[in-house]
C-alpha cells in the first residue's frame, strides 16, 4: 500500500487557496516603497488623506489591495469601494462609506475615484471634515485632484497626493524575475511593455506559457495579437473566445446578455468561465476587464474580423434597447448609458453623450415640495411666465418631471418634463401656449389617430446653457422616453430662439416646421419628429451612426406614409381591386405604411397580407358570407362582380352589401394591426 500523501506537505504552509493568493500577489508586487512607507506612517498617526492617481494599468488597484492587507495587519476596520459600481451620488457614496464617520481607527479606500469624479467636491467640503481624526482614507483615479485641494490652507498638512507613474527599469525587472520569465525573453518583453505594471504581467503571463515566444516578442503592431491570442492560454472553444469580445465590448457583461448574443450556446458555463479569468473584475452590475485589456481585446476584433465586429455589435446593441424598454423609469439612464458606451470613440454621438458617467450631476425624482424651486429656476432660466406653467404642469403629470442635482452641492440646476397631449381641452390650451402651438402643429401636419399621443419635452436650466453639465442626461432621459413610449405619434422640443438649435436637434432628426409659440416676450421654436413616418428603431440606428464608428452604416429607408383611417380604407380597397396586378400593388400607399415597413418585396407582401386577411374571415362563422363574396370576387378570377354574384347564387344587391362588409372587415382588422402593431426589432 501506498504511504498517504499529506496535502499539507504539498502546499507547504499555504493550505489556504487565500493564502497562496495573498502570497503570489506579495511575490509580483514590486516598487512602490514610497507609498508605502507614507501609508505606514499614517496608519501609525492616522489623520491623512491620500490621493493616488495615474494613467490605467499602472497599478493603482494594486496598491491600494497592499494598502488594505497593511492596515488589516494592523488591525484596522477596512472599507474599499470602486466608483465603477457606485451611484455618483452623495447619498449612494455616504451609505457606502459611512461607517468611518463613527470610528477614529477606521480607514477607507475608493478605487477607480474617475468614474465618480463629480463627487470629488462634495467629498471635500462635506464628507470629508467629518470624519475622526485619527481616520485614514485613499481615494485612487486616473484624474489628479482639482486645484481646490491645494489652494485651501486647511488641507495643506492632511492632504498627501501621489501620483503614481511606471516602474523604475529595475523594479520593471524584479517583476518579470517574480513572475519567472525566463532570462531570454526579459529584454524583448521590456522593450514591448516599458515599466507599465500591466502590460508586463499580461507579457509575462504570455511568454511563460510558450517557450517561442521570445520569436516574436517584437515591438510591433503584431505584439498585441500575439498577446491576445496567448493571453488565457487554450481557449476552450470559439464560443468562449466570442464571449471574451463580447465582455470587452460592454460595459457590464452579464449572464443575459451572453445569451443574447450568443443564443446558440450554454450562457451560464461561458459566464462562469469569464468570472474566473484573471483580467475579468466582478461587480454587482456584471463582469468588466482591466481597461487596458479591454481596449486590445477590442482593436484585435476589429483588425481580425471587422464583419465579426459589426455582427457581434449590432446583437450587443439590440440586446441593450430591450433592456432600455424594459428597465424601470429609476434604471433608464443606466441603460441608456451602456447603449452609448458601445459606441464610445471620436464622432458626432460621443461628442454629445459623455458614456464615462463622471456624476457632475445625478437625476432625482420630483416631490411635490419642490415645485417652488423648480418655480424659482425656471423664472430665472426662462423669465416670470413660467411659473404658473410649472405650477400647472407638476398638478397634472408630476411622474413626467425629472429633477438634475450638483452632487458636491444639491442644488437643482436643471429639470426635464415630458409632457403626454392626448387631446387638448380649453384648460391647456389657455395655460400653456407650447402645448397648444405643438398640437395645432401636429392637427395640420398630420393629425393624430384613435390611441396616439404627442409629447413635448420641456427643459429648464440643465440643457439650455452650455456650461450646465446636465445635458448627457437629459438627452439620455429623452432617448430613453422615445424608445419606450408606445404609440406617441409626435414629439416636439420646445427651446427658446435665442439661439440656434438647428443644427443640435438635426442630429436626433427633429426639425422645426415653422410654427413657433410665444409665451409673455420669449419665443419657441418647436423642433419635431412624427414617430410614424420614421420610427424609433430606425431613428436610433441613423443616431448612433452618427458616431462614426465601424459598424454597419444606417439603412436610409423612406419615411413611412402616415394614413387616416378614410385613406386607409380606400387604399385597400383599391389593392383588392389590384390584387394580381404587381405594379399597381407597388404604387398603392399602404406599402409605405408601418404594416409593411421593411419588406424585401412590399408589393408582393401586400397581396399575401389582404389574401389571408381574406382566409382568416373563414375562421369565424358569422362572417362566412362575407367570406365567400371576398373570395369569389378577388381569389377566383371572375371577370365582373356582376359574375360573381351569379357564380354566388345572390341577387347583385345582396351580394354587393356583403362584398362591402367584408371589405370593411378586412380594412378594420388590419387599420388595427396599423395602429396597435408591436414595437419593431432592433435589427432584421
Amino acid at each position: 500500500m501506498s504511504p498517504a500523501i499529506d496535502s499539507r506537505r504539498l502546499l507547504g504552509t499555504d493550505h489556504n487557496l487565500g493564502k497562496r493568493l495573498h502570497a503570489a500577489r506579495e511575490r509580483s508586487f514590486v516598487g512602490r516603497k514610497e507609498e508605502l512607507a507614507a501609508f505606514a506612517r499614517a496608519l501609525d498617526s492616522g489623520g491623512r488623506v491620500f490621493y493616488v492617481h495615474g494613467p490605467g494599468g499602472v497599478g493603482k488597484s494594486a496598491l491600494l489591495r497592499r494598502f488594505v492587507q497593511e492596515a488589516t495587519a494592523a488591525g484596522r476596520p477596512v472599507t474599499l469601494l470602486d466608483g465603477r459600481t457606485l451611484d455618483p451620488s452623495p447619498a449612494a457614496f455616504e451609505a457606502e462609506a459611512g461607517q468611518v464617520l463613527g470610528d477614529e481607527r477606521g480607514v477607507l479606500l475608493v478605487d477607480t475615484f474617475e468614474r465618480i469624479q463629480g463627487l470629488e467636491c462634495w467629498v471635500r467640503e462635506r464628507f470629508l471634515p467629518r470624519v475622526p481624526v485619527g481616520t485614514v482614507i485613499v481615494m485612487a483615479g486616473r484624474n489628479p485632484p482639482h486645484m481646490m485641494w491645494q489652494a485651501d490652507p486647511g488641507w495643506a498638512g492632511t492632504l498627501q497626493v501621489m501620483p503614481l507613474r511606471d516602474l523604475e527599469p529595475a523594479e520593471a525587472a524584479d517583476l518579470l524575475d517574480a513572475r519567472g520569465v525566463a532570462d531570454e525573453l526579459r529584454a524583448p518583453l521590456l522593450a514591448f511593455a516599458g515599466g507599465h505594471p500591466l502590460a508586463l504581467s499580461l507579457g509575462a503571463a504570455v511568454a511563460i506559457r510558450d517557450s517561442e515566444a521570445s520569436s516574436r516578442w517584437t515591438p510591433t503592431q503584431d505584439v498585441v495579437s500575439t498577446l491576445l491570442g496567448q493571453l488565457v492560454g487554450e481557449v476552450p472553444s470559439p464560443a468562449h473566445w466570442h464571449a471574451l469580445e463580447v465582455c470587452a465590448h460592454t460595459y457590464m457583461t452579464t449572464e443575459d446578455l451572453v445569451r443574447a448574443v450568443l443564443p446558440d450556446h450554454d450562457a451560464a458555463a461561458l459566464f462562469a468561465w469569464l468570472r474566473r479569468l484573471p483580467f475579468v473584475e466582478s461587480s454587482p452590475l456584471g463582469l468588466y476587464p482591466h481597461d487596458v485589456v479591454r481596449e486590445i481585446l477590442e482593436a484585435d476584433l476589429r483588425w481580425r474580423d471587422p464583419q465579426g465586429y459589426a455582427d457581434m455589435h449590432q446583437r450587443i446593441m439590440a440586446h441593450l434597447v430591450t433592456q432600455i424598454r424594459l428597465a424601470a423609469d429609476a434604471d433608464v439612464l443606466g441603460a441608456v448609458g451602456s447603449l452609448f458606451y458601445i459606441h464610445r470613440g471620436p464622432g458626432a454621438t460621443s461628442r454629445l453623450h459623455d458614456w464615462s458617467q463622471k456624476g457632475e450631476t445625478y437625476e432625482d425624482v420630483f416631490r411635490p415640495e419642490d415645485t417652488e424651486d423648480l418655480v424659482r429656476l425656471a423664472v430665472r432660466a426662462e423669465g416670470e411666465e413660467q411659473a404658473e406653467t410649472i405650477r400647472f404642469w407638476t398638478a397634472r403629470q408630476p411622474r413626467s418631471f425629472h429633477l438634475y442635482r450638483r452632487t458636491d452641492t444639491g442644488e437643482l440646476v436643471g429639470c426635464c418634463a415630458w409632457l403626454r397631449l392626448d387631446e387638448l381641452d380649453e384648460e391647456t390650451a389657455e395655460s400653456d401656449p407650447i402645448m397648444a402651438t405643438a398640437w395645432a402643429t401636429a392637427r395640420a401636419t398630420a393629425p393624430l389617430r384613435p390611441g396616439e399621443h404627442l409629447a413635448v419635452i420641456r427643459v429648464w436650466g440643465a440643457g439650455q446653457n452650455e456650461k450646465c453639465p446636465t445635458p448627457d442626461l437629459v438627452q439620455w432621459r429623452a432617448i430613453g422616453y422615445c424608445l419606450r413610449s408606445e404609440r406617441m405619434a409626435w414629439s416636439f422640443a420646445a427651446m427658446g430662439t435665442e439661439r440656434a438649435w438647428a443644427e443640435h436637434y438635426k442630429v436626433y432628426q427633429m426639425h422645426d416646421l415653422g410654427e413657433h409659440a410665444w409665451v409673455g416676450g420669449s419665443e419657441y421654436a418647436l423642433y419635431a419628429h412624427d414617430w410614424r413616418a420614421a420610427p424609433a428603431c430606425p431613428w436610433l440606428e441613423r443616431l448612433l451612426a452618427a458616431g462614426g464608428q465601424d459598424v454597419p452604416a444606417a439603412r436610409q429607408e423612406p419615411e413611412l406614409a402616415v394614413l387616416s383611417q378614410e385613406e386607409f380604407t380606400g387604399a385597400v380597397r383599391k389593392a383588392l381591386r389590384h390584387l394580381s396586378r404587381h405594379t399597381e400593388l407597388a404604387a398603392n400607399p399602404l406599402t409605405r405604411t408601418r404594416l409593411l415597413a421593411g419588406r424585401a418585396d412590399p408589393a408582393r407582401a401586400l397581396r399575401d397580407l389582404l389574401e389571408q386577411g381574406i382566409k382568416d374571415l373563414s375562421r369565424d362563422p358569422r362572417a362566412g358570407k362575407l367570406h365567400r363574396a371576398l373570395d369569389t370576387t378577388y381569389l377566383r378570377g371572375v371577370p365582373t362582380q356582376e359574375a360573381a354574384a351569379e357564380r354566388l347564387g345572390l341577387p347583385f344587391t345582396t351580394y354587393r352589401r356583403h362584398l362591402l362588409a367584408g371589405i370593411e372587415r378586412v380594412s378594420e382588422d388590419l387599420w388595427r394591426r396599423e395602429l396597435w402593431n408591436d414595437l419593431e426589432p432592433i435589427s432584421r
